[in-house]
């Protein structure tokens, strides 16, 4: 019995200093962005055209990092897995992401969940195959070592990519509220906003385009955060006599989306509503109800099975008064290649 209880106590030492070694090894490497970070435009074009005024196409799209399409579940959806079984799966979800994008013709491309080098996609550096002439990158996720699930998902670096033909002129990370406090912090996703300033042919003033991927797996608050200092950094841009369009995935129910595709799921995943109180005087949503732009996953993508598949709405764009939507789609690829379906917008610049 002593011997017992003596390997019992050394089974709990070690068990104790890896979790007191693991802990401090994560809060020595946390990510601690700026609140405000210049980004590096990465450009491989000689000509730098500004943006026409002709009718202008804009693409988000959650990509799930190449890793979420049709045969994957997600851990904190009530599934398992976290990654893929092997590198030729991410290829091929990203090569099917790429021709996609091609497909739409977009004129601006603004991506979230961009792996660049992560243990979940094999250390490929996704923004290579989808980089236009012109890109920028904001990194919201960063940590050595994610311990969860089992396997672990180890090293993740990923962030929002905003990719274009036209001439970027400046780009910055803007951060925003972190819901989560230490232990938790230390090895999740520090939110952002990644702004791209696009020059406009003949004026001085600009298109702000700003990309977006809010919190989703908080109790709400954050998220609510984050919108409210989204909506007012868009109200300051406007008020500077600029156009506005943000894009992203939002996490939040857009209006009339929970009566179209109703949450029969709300134990595994419950988004809030979108807050409508909170857009500035003047703008307003553009989203199409028509078709999910997000799936649950909690199971392999199986659109026969009625009673486990759940469908959300929570991907779309804001614009500001002097911008004129011409039409908003989201385009139907069945969650092949994401968890999220690709939303298309075109407008126009009053």
């Amino acid at each position: 019995m002593k011997r017992f209880i003596k390997i019992l106590l050394i089974l709990v030492l070690v068990v104790i200093v890896a979790f007191v070694g693991l802990a401090g090894f994560l809060t020595v490497t946390e990510f601690r962005p700026a609140p405000v970070e210049t980004l590096e435009i990465r450009g491989t074009s000689d000509s730098a055209a500004p943006l026409p005024w002709d009718e202008i196409r804009v693409l988000s799209w959650n990509i799930g990092y190449a890793g979420l399409g049709k045969d994957e579940d997600f851990f904190m959806d009530g599934g398992t897995r976290a990654r893929p079984g092997d590198r030729d799966t991410v290829d091929s979800y990203l090569r099917g992401i790429g021709l996609s994008i091609e497909n739409t013709a977009s004129d601006l491309v603004l991506l979230q969940e961009v792996d660049s080098d992560s243990s979940r996609t094999y250390g490929i550096d996704e923004t290579v195959p989808l980089a236009r002439s012109f890109s920028a990158y904001a990194m919201n996720y960063s940590c050595p070592f994610v311990p969860v699930p089992f396997p672990p998902m180890g090293k993740v670096h990923s962030g929002l990519f905003t990719t274009t033909d036209y001439e970027i002129a400046t780009a910055d990370r803007i951060a925003l509220p972190c819901p989560f406090s230490w232990p938790l912090s230390t090895a999740n996703l520090k939110r952002c906003l990644l702004v791209t300033h696009i020059p406009i042919e003949g004026t001085e003033q600009e298109l702000v385009l700003v990309n977006l991927h809010l919190e989703a797996y908080d109790d709400g608050e954050g998220k609510a955060a984050q919108t409210r200092q989204l909506m007012d950094y868009l109200q300051t841009e406007y008020e500077k006599g600029n156009y506005v369009v943000a894009g992203g995935d939002f996490n939040q129910i857009f209006p009339g989306g929970n009566n179209v595709w109703p949450n029969t799921h709300p134990e595994l995943w419950l988004p809030t509503d979108l807050e409508t109180s909170s857009l500035p005087e003047g703008f307003g949503f553009a989203y199409d109800l028509n078709v999910p732009t997000c799936r649950l996953l909690n199971q392999p993508y199986n659109p026969s099975d009625t009673v486990n598949t759940q469908y959300y709405t929570i991907d779309g764009f804001i614009v500001s008064p002097n911008v004129s939507v011409t039409s908003v789609e989201t385009l139907d690829l069945g969650f092949e290649f994401s968890d999220h379906n690709p939303v298309l917008m075109q407008f126009t610049l009053k």
